[in-house]
């Protein structure tokens, strides 16, 4: 029985988080579209990312979480910020830069917001998510990692090279000579 009343309270606390950290990233998400300063629209989606992150360390998807802060947080965002600065893009809070028509963009979302919550409760109604056992999350994260450093090691040193030939192009392109 005590087994049973612990199983539900780590339920709902991770329910509760699950919302907390929701609300979070839906405020910086708003944040991201809504600034009028790059260089904090880019912050904001540091955030974001980082609640996308949370998420999968309460999803039991650890190895996901660390490749989330790692890949999209540590390198893709370092990227956005050198290309911000390298463009000479300004730095403080821009004026006019919102399209005359954005009110037009309001019920377009809506609608679409409307189309996925729909899509989504219709797909996955009364699906209950069964944790996985350790041995389950062994072995998927060694299946991840043996494909990234077997049959895919290749592919990802190429995206390397390509992530770099970006970064040296961008700077390139930003030098006044």
């Amino acid at each position: 029985m005590n087994a049973l009343l612990l199983a539900a309270d780590v339920n709902v606390a991770q329910n509760i988080g699950f919302y907390i950290i929701a609300a979070i990233m839906l405020y910086a998400a708003f944040s991201v579209v809504s600034t009028k300063n790059v260089v904090h629209a880019a912050l904001w989606l540091v955030v974001v990312l980082g609640g996308v992150a949370a998420q999968y360390i309460l999803a039991a998807a650890e190895f996901v979480a660390v490749s989330q802060v790692m890949v999209y947080i540590g390198a893709v965002m370092v990227l956005f910020l050198f290309g911000i600065m390298l463009t000479r893009a300004s730095i403080g809070a821009d004026t006019d830069v919102n399209n005359k028509d954005w009110k037009l963009g309001i019920p377009v979302g809506l609608v679409f917001f409307g189309v996925l919550v729909y899509t989504v409760v219709d797909a996955f109604e009364g699906t209950v998510i069964v944790e996985p056992s350790a041995a389950q999350i062994a072995s998927s994260t060694t299946l991840i990692s043996d494909g990234y450093l077997g049959d895919y090691l290749i592919p990802l040193i190429a995206l390397s090279f390509v992530l770099l030939a970006a970064a040296v192009g961008a700077i390139v392109l930003a030098r006044k000579d």
